[in-house]
């Protein structure tokens, strides 16, 4: 069961992340609660010291306070700041977290520089009845960003301590 839930809470949070922040430009809290909740269920039985328990829990802090600063900026959403907060709790202060920044930033600018261009494409009018697709193609909505986090910690998440677990 253990092994059950270290493969699925983490990957499955991201997808439903990214799936209903490319439908919604949202993601829900539940689904960030529920990678905070499944963290402190979870982390008494992968072997982390208090020390390191400690660190991913500092780290999830520290992730909150950069990227609600981003918030309050414009930069990204609110549910963007909650989620990278919530995927640091789950790396804490490791190089994985170091790389899912990273490809979280590549990603994200792909990802940006994509939904650009889909918004100099016209759209056929019975496209524009998906309100997912119009939304995505308005230039004046944002980019879900939550694709770019989620798939960068899909990448990362296998060489964790979660996996490694197991």
């Amino acid at each position: 069961m253990l092994e059950l839930a270290i493969i699925t809470i983490f990957p499955l949070a991201m997808l439903v992340s990214a799936s209903m922040d490319i439908m919604t430009m949202t993601i829900p809290n539940k689904v960030t609660l529920a990678l905070v909740v499944g963290f402190f269920v979870l982390a008494p039985f992968v072997g982390l010291s208090w020390q390191d328990f400690g660190l991913h829990i500092a780290m999830a802090v520290a992730m909150l306070l950069v990227t609600m600063g981003m918030f309050a900026m414009g930069w990204i959403g609110g549910g963007d700041a909650k989620l990278f907060a919530a995927t640091g709790l789950w790396l804490g202060y490791t190089t994985q977290m170091f790389e899912y920044a990273v490809y979280a930033s590549l990603f994200g600018g792909v990802l940006t520089l994509a939904i650009l261009k889909l918004r100099t494409i016209p759209v056929l009018p019975k496209m524009m009845s998906y309100s997912w697709l119009e939304r995505l193609h308005n230039p004046n909505e944002g980019v879900p960003y939550g694709v770019a986090l989620a798939a960068a910690g899909l990448i990362i998440y296998p060489h964790t301590i979660w996996m490694n677990s197991i």
